[in-house]
């Protein structure tokens, strides 16, 4: 069985309109950069440079939004945007506590999916970010 042709459309928003996440992947995972978008709760890319990983983040992006069309699925408006974000002054560092049987668990899981546990964290924030976009926002 041969796998279905998606035919590709053109997005009602553009690519530009969507805020992204980008971030390094640790060198013991193999270096680079991801690429996220929150309004996409599981849209990631990457690439060795931040360039290539937004070029690989617009056609994932392109290719999901031609799916959910494809399953007559609704396209999500943007959510968030760069003005949003601006006030905020932001590191990109974040240090937490968490309870040491969290800790564990958290550190098994990244083992068992053979990923640090820096990447394990952002990518379930990422996940978790995602899906609260898609409900509300407001505090």
């Amino acid at each position: 069985m041969s796998p279905a042709q998606i035919p590709s459309v053109q997005p009602p928003f553009p690519f530009e309109a969507y805020s992204h996440v980008l971030g390094p992947i640790a060198a013991e995972d193999g270096g680079g950069y991801q690429f996220s978008m929150p309004d996409f709760p599981g849209l990631l890319a990457d690439g060795d440079t931040e360039m290539e990983a937004i070029a690989d983040g617009r056609e994932a992006f392109l290719a999901v939004v031609s799916a959910l069309v494809d399953q007559g699925l609704p396209i999500p408006a943007p959510q968030f945007k760069i003005q949003d974000f601006a006030p905020v002054a932001a590191s990109g560092r974040l240090l937490t506590r968490v309870p040491k049987s969290m800790h564990r668990q958290l550190a098994a899981r990244a083992k068992t999916e053979g990923v640090s546990l820096n990447t394990l964290v952002l990518t379930l924030i990422a996940e978790g970010l995602g899906r609260r976009s898609a409900v509300d926002l407001s505090p």
